[in-house]
């Protein structure tokens, strides 16, 4: 049997000024991937540089321009991502953005269960469990506001495209999509996002509000459902703990005078009806495989 091949493939723009932890996102991936398609659009600052110094024969560039007429519901970002995966040339294709890191321990799961499922035609998509890492590296987000399951890695030979980046639509018929039927597996996406430092955290939120439309908001970590909060006792990979120790919050303070907000609040019932019915209510942009 001939072993599916995986592409793997992102994109990126001023990286290093928005604090991603885009070098290590990029080799948490490598070990798996035959090659790594990275669109890297025109940045202010040494985030092209610094990816051409990995010196990585798996690494193909795509350097791009980055619409910036485009604020329409963050369109840029899937034009972006689909310059990459319309690049890439392996059976599967795994997305990983650049806050996101795979842990060392997951890499022959996640072979594995591309070999076992290749020939299993109902299978399009691999869904990964996810860490939303929230105000510092011992907490996580648990909440229906913040999708706890999602399709990372797709088959490459159908019609798919991203409509804003987060998610893939099938293009099954000439003008109707759909979700893509995926299989979840025991095996998780640490997301780092929203435990980079709170001015890299500020510079991220004015850049996404120019693309999808609204003004920016002063963020303050501490401006959380408390409610929603985990402590997190497993382990970080290995290759994103130094970025980790330099570049993360250093203390997560609660704000006690906050206020929720009225879909915060609906999310106060949702979580009691997921408790009562052992049902997982968040937002899924996928159809589950059994």
């Amino acid at each position: 049997m001939t072993f599916p091949t995986i592409s793997g493939f992102t994109f990126i723009r001023n990286g290093v000024e928005l604090g991603y932890p885009f070098i290590e996102s990029i080799k948490s991936l490598l070990p798996i991937v035959e090659e790594f398609v990275i669109a890297v659009g025109q940045s202010s600052d040494n985030t092209l540089e610094l990816i051409q110094a990995l010196n990585e024969p798996k690494i193909r560039i795509i350097e791009t321009i980055w619409n910036e007429k485009m604020s329409e519901r963050g369109f840029v970002y899937a034009q972006q991502k689909m310059i990459a995966q319309y690049s890439c040339v392996g059976d599967w294709a795994f997305y990983l953005e650049g806050d996101e890191v795979l842990h060392e321990d997951d890499l022959e799961k996640i072979k594995e269960t591309v070999k076992n499922y290749h020939d299993d035609k109902r299978v399009e998509a691999i869904a990964f469990k996810y860490f939303h890492f929230y105000g510092d590296v011992n907490t996580y987000l648990d909440s229906p506001a913040w999708y706890k399951t999602e399709a990372r890695m797709i088959r490459n030979s159908i019609r798919s495209y991203a409509p804003d980046g987060l998610f893939w639509v099938i293009m099954n018929q000439h003008k109707k999509g759909r979700m893509p039927n995926a299989k979840l597996i025991d095996a998780s996406i640490y997301h780092y996002g929203y435990v980079r430092r709170s001015d890299y955290m500020q510079q991220k939120l004015n850049q996404v509000s120019k693309y999808w439309a609204h003004e920016p908001v002063k963020f303050d970590y501490g401006n959380i459902d408390a409610e929603t909060l985990r402590k997190f006792n497993g382990t970080h990979p290995q290759i994103v703990q130094k970025w980790l120790s330099l570049n993360a919050e250093a203390k997560f303070k609660f704000n006690p005078a906050y206020t929720l907000s009225i879909r915060e609040i609906k999310h106060h019932l949702v979580r009691k009806i997921e408790k009562w019915f052992s049902v997982d209510l968040s937002k899924k942009h996928y159809r589950l495989v059994k």
